[in-house]
């Protein structure tokens, strides 16, 4: 299997942005496919900056489905990520595997938010997201996928854009390069990619 690299065609002085630069200097980059390797299906595979794949989801035939479980490559569920049941707003809930066993209480919560004139603190955002006593906000960018996630002091802790190669050919909309704060549980980021993957109906 070939392996997918995230590095782009770009120089270290042309790639670094404003955003990227609020993430800090340690990150760590991800390579993420809006599909699963089996099959080609319905799912998303996350390769790391080596082309290793680290995470993936597989729904198979089904597409937006109401639970999908987060695993590592060799299948271990890590988070298992709901749709609550009779949320008008389209709320998630994501549940950690911990010892082979799902915990009863959720260890996150992501809820869609809708445009209501000046109520909408954040004209961007478009999802609000509580891990225990910390909250982020999912901010729409420029593309199909591509986002942030920002904390409560609207720094970037994870940023999404759309994949260049490393010979500068920009690939479809279902591959995106991630940068992430290395301080940030990987496993959780990629749980809420999960979220807005799903949330967006390219899963």
């Amino acid at each position: 299997m070939a392996k997918v690299y995230p590095q782009t065609a770009l120089s270290p002085s042309t790639s670094s942005s404003s955003s990227s630069s609020s993430l800090g200097s340690e990150t760590e980059t991800f390579t993420i496919w809006m599909k699963s390797l089996i099959y080609h299906t319905n799912g998303c595979t996350i390769f790391d900056s080596n082309g290793d794949i680290v995470y993936r989801v597989d729904n198979y035939d089904r597409k937006c489905s109401s639970e999908v479980f987060l695993m590592d490559l060799r299948g271990k569920v890590l988070f298992t990520i709901r749709k609550k049941k009779f949320s008008i707003l389209g709320g998630w809930e994501g549940y950690r595997w911990m010892e082979s066993e799902r915990s009863k209480k959720p260890s996150f919560g992501v809820k869609k938010l809708y445009r209501s004139g000046s109520r909408k603190r954040n004209q961007s955002a478009v999802c609000e997201i509580n891990v225990g006593f910390e909250r982020f906000s999912l901010v729409k960018m420029d593309g199909k996928l591509a986002f942030r996630i920002i904390n409560i002091n609207g720094e970037v802790v994870a940023e999404a854009k759309r994949k260049v190669s490393w010979n500068g050919i920009l690939l479809g909309d279902d591959v995106l390069s991630l940068n992430a704060n290395s301080q940030i549980e990987t496993s959780l980021v990629m749980a809420l990619v999960t979220v807005y993957g799903l949330i967006r109906r390219q899963m």
